[in-house]
């Protein structure tokens, strides 16, 4: 009877499995989210103590806009 005990607790079903390795994915997949929102706030805040511009040196196209009398005279 003991050992019939022992072997029941051994056994790990398979479903179960499947739940704790979706958790785990779940759980490291919201850190790493989470991870990634809080270092980009610190970066920004940390930008404006500093005044840090990080568009300063960025090329920045005109805006071509077409209107409808444009495309009668062409």
């Amino acid at each position: 009877m003991i050992n019939f005990i022992s072997s029941m607790l051994l056994y790990i079903d398979p479903a179960a499995t499947t739940v704790l390795l979706t958790s785990i994915t779940a759980i490291v997949a919201a850190v790493g989210a989470t991870a990634i929102v809080l270092w980009r706030k610190a970066k920004k805040k940390v930008g404006k103590v500093l005044k840090i511009d990080p568009n300063a040196n960025k090329e920045v196209e005109e805006e071509i806009v077409i209107t409808e009398s444009d495309e009668a005279n062409n």
